[in-house]
Formats: C-alpha cells, structure tokens, sequence
C-alpha cells in the first residue's frame, strides 16, 4: 500500500530483526487479530497516508497517465522477474520442489527470451507468476502471526511478515550477484513497478485511506483477510471473504 524500503543497512539487520520481534506473540492464526500497538500503529499510520497523499498519490497519477502502457508494462515485468529468485529460495525452504522448479523456469524464460525480463514469454508457455515470501515460509514452518503492526513506508503487516520482509531483502540472491549499477536500475525499476501499483489499484486504496469512517481499522481489516486467504491457499469459505483485486467492477 505504500512506498516499500527497497534498501537498508545491513549492519543493522540483526537490530531491525531483534525490534520486530517484538511483535510476534502467539497468537494463533484465524483469530480475530492481536493488535496492543494500536496507539502506536496509527500514529505510523497517520505518516503512512501523509505520505501518500504528499507523495505517492500525486507521482502515481503523473506515472500512470504520462508513461505510455508499453512503458509500463516493461517496468512491471522487469521488476517481476527480479522478485523471482527470492520466490525460488523461498519455495525451497518450504519443500514446495514443485513451485521452485516452475518460478527458477519462469526467471529462466523471462530472462533470456524476454530481454532481461522486460517482457513476459513465460507466461505464453504456461509458467504463471507464483508468488512466495519469507512470512509464508515461517507460517509452514509453524510460526505464529504476532501482533498487527504498521511499518513506516511498508504499511500493514504482522510480527511474522515484518520479520519475512527484512529477510526477504536479505537473502534475495540478485543483492550479492548484481554490480551496483545495475543493483541500482533494479532499485529504480522496483519504486517505478510500485508506484504503477499504486495508480492501478488508486480506487480501492482511495476507498480505504481517505473515504472510509476509520482508514486505519480498514486497512487492518483488508490486510489480514487478504493475507490470510493466501496462507490458507484460499481454503477459506467464499462468502466469508472479499477480494477487492478480483473484482473489477470494483476496480473501475
């Protein structure tokens, strides 16, 4: 939902990973939800949408209508397939072979036949983008959710996921393998990618930061129901939840 921490020091990775910690007491998954940091957290919160009404909304309108679509689409594409790596260690340390197997042949693909990912051939061949983060990789490995935070600048997450975020831009493999300049250009195409998001989903995210009666209990809200019904395979009851990305006419 907000401009994401593309980089941090990594001399202080064990101090982020000791402080967000904190926030993963036990509290079991499909409860309600664990939130003692309320008063702290909407006051991030408040930040969060200042920024975004400063910063990110205003950029996001001025990409997503002056940047032609080919543009864009290149920008996403790209910056899709440098997620890919991480997808595959992730897969791995879940013992899902399946789902490494499939996105190390999707970064392959894309790769080399799609100019360095800047386009999509592997989805022709029926090599689909599947998703897969360190968070989910605690969640199979038993890991409780934690309490509900909000991160500055990240937005919604849990104990567990703030954890996996900080992880996840660790250990992605391209971070040790990429010169600085293009770790650079990849930096810049992962802002550009976000900020596309940003504009592509302004209405639902409009609808929750600035029309809704308390933005930050409905962002609580989505998030965990979102991110839920993912670790859960969307095994969960259909009437039971919404999806604002699957529905388009709540997107136009």
């Amino acid at each position: 939902m907000f401009v994401p921490l593309i980089k941090f020091c990594r001399n202080g990775f064990a101090m982020i990973i000791l402080v967000v910690l904190a926030g993963c007491t036990a509290v079991p998954d499909g409860a309600e939800f664990s939130d003692p940091y309320e008063q702290a957290n909407r006051k991030v919160h408040s930040f969060n949408t200042g920024v975004d009404r400063v910063l990110l909304r205003p950029s996001s309108q001025a990409y997503g209508t002056v940047i032609p679509e080919p543009v864009k689409q290149g920008v996403t594409n790209f910056a899709s397939n440098l997620n890919q790596p991480g997808y595959v260690v992730n897969d791995v340390l879940q013992g899902n072979v399946e789902d490494a197997s499939h996105n190390f042949f999707r970064f392959l693909v894309n790769t080399v036949f799609g100019f360095g990912g800047l386009l999509n051939p592997a989805d022709s061949f029926g090599l689909e983008e599947r998703s897969s983060d360190f968070g989910e990789t605690l969640h199979v490995w038993g890991a409780e959710e934690g309490n509900y935070l909000e991160l500055p600048l990240l937005g919604p997450s849990t104990g567990r996921d703030a954890v996996g975020t900080v992880v996840d831009i660790a250990m992605n493999p391209l971070n040790f393998v990429l010169p600085s300049e293009q770790a650079a250009a990849a930096a810049i195409a992962s802002g550009a990618s976000l900020v596309g998001d940003r504009y592509q989903y302004s209405d639902f995210i409009d609808s929750i930061l600035y029309e809704s009666a308390d933005s930050y209990a409905q962002a609580r809200l989505q998030y965990l129901q979102n991110r839920r019904f993912t670790l859960a395979d969307g095994s969960v009851e259909e009437e039971d939840y919404f999806d604002p990305f699957e529905d388009e006419d709540f997107l136009q």
